[in-house]
């Protein structure tokens, strides 16, 4: 019986903090959403700013690829929550260039406006060799900025999970 209310604990705490983690996408949402409350997806083929993006990652390279972000973007990639192009950029930087090299793949496009989503997958090459490479999944919504379309104004990212 005590593990019994153990377990329902644990599920109302994992449930409270998913529900507090999806409040600043619920606000980039609101805040980037037109008049309508739908959106209208279409499958298309991954542009160029998006592979530019991840290949500056898979590169090591860090430069222009990282220029689809608006100057004060903001980044979510799971725990990691950065402000502006160029904490985007380091702290991403710091992130794998520290410990692995890597290589993304997208599987689908999907284009929604000012919302854009894509799913693929990251092969992660880790520089310890004691740790196997592994090709997690990847999900990614990019809020693309009202006034200038071309930018990113919000990323929300998840990738993983890299082991269980």
């Amino acid at each position: 019986m005590d593990k019994a209310n153990f377990n329902r604990r644990n599920l109302l705490v994992g449930a409270a903090a998913a529900a507090v983690a999806m409040l600043p996408i619920q606000q980039a949402a609101a805040a980037l959403q037109s008049d309508s409350d739908t959106i209208t997806f279409r499958k298309k083929a991954t542009p160029a700013w998006l592979l530019a993006f991840w290949k500056e990652i898979d590169d090591k390279t860090w430069g222009p690829g990282f220029d689809c972000f608006a100057d004060d973007a903001e980044g979510n990639l799971g725990v990691g929550h950065w402000e502006g192009r160029e904490a985007i950029r380091s702290n991403l930087r710091a992130f794998v260039d520290k410990q692995m090299t890597t290589r993304h793949e997208v599987v689908e496009y999907w284009d929604g406006g000012l919302l854009k989503v894509f799913r693929g997958y990251v092969t992660m090459k880790f520089d310890d060799p004691s740790r196997g490479t592994v090709k997690p999944t990847m999900t990614h919504f990019f809020y693309m900025d009202k006034a200038d379309p071309s930018k990113v104004r919000a990323w929300f990212g998840s990738v993983g999970p890299t082991e269980f």
